[in-house]
């Protein structure tokens, strides 16, 4: 995995980015793959990100980004309510990694084929070329770097901004400016980076403030930077 190096401190103040993962799925919750295809938000899924909205309800946002996939902006749209003013902008660099024909089938048909850390570690790594009908890690990984650099200079200024993704896409970010560590993202969880003039810094990662555990989050992979799992 390369260090990502297109997120450059602020130079006028700091860049609090707050990370949320969508909230839980009807495939989440059937455990399927799910990338670029999407699914409603569950009635406990809801419930999660409400519990998250709560909970960012007094963060100063100046700005809010979500992945243009309906779960992203749906969990986006119910965060916002409290923040009267931000408008939310969608990007389709944020979108999720494209699985190809494994779209919608289950965690397991997926397993038969390559291990999970494995296939992880190939994406981290740049080096996997797309499982069918999908997209390469190569491109998946310039589309997500290339967004978050593009959020991180419309906000020169400083503040904090708010991005709504997803789990791998997210993780793999975080794990980009941070320690080479993928964490597992619960739905609805709350991330925060912080980028100021002496560096980058990974505030909070996956807290699962709306008590949604572990579902549709694959276990840790502890991935050093430049080498696969």
């Amino acid at each position: 995995m390369t260090k990502d190096t297109t997120v450059a401190p602020t130079t006028t103040g700091t860049l609090t980015l707050t990370l949320v993962r969508h909230g839980r799925t009807y495939l989440n919750q059937r455990r399927l793959l799910q990338g670029w295809c999407d699914s409603p938000l569950t009635r406990g899924g809801r419930d999660g990100v409400r519990t998250t909205a709560r909970h960012l309800a007094q963060r100063p946002f100046v700005a809010a980004y979500s992945s243009p996939s309906g779960r992203a902006v749906a969990t986006a749209a119910e965060i916002l309510r409290h923040h009267e003013g931000v408008r939310l902008r969608t990007d389709p660099g944020l979108r999720e990694y494209h699985f190809g024909d494994y779209e919608r089938k289950h965690e397991s048909v997926l397993d038969q084929v390559v291990a999970w850390p494995e296939l992880v570690g190939s994406i981290l790594d740049g080096s996997h070329p797309g499982l069918p009908g999908g997209e390469s890690a190569r491109c998946f990984l310039d589309r997500l770097h290339e967004a978050m650099a593009r959020i991180t200079a419309a906000h020169p200024e400083g503040g904090e901004v708010l991005v709504v993704g997803h789990g791998l896409a997210l993780g793999v970010w975080l794990a980009a400016v941070g320690d080479g560590v993928l964490v597992p993202l619960p739905n609805a969880s709350v991330s925060r980076v912080r980028l100021s003039a002496d560096g980058v810094h990974l505030d909070e990662v996956g807290t699962d403030v709306a008590d949604q555990g572990a579902l549709g989050a694959r276990p840790a992979l502890a991935l050093a930077v430049g080498a696969t799992a």
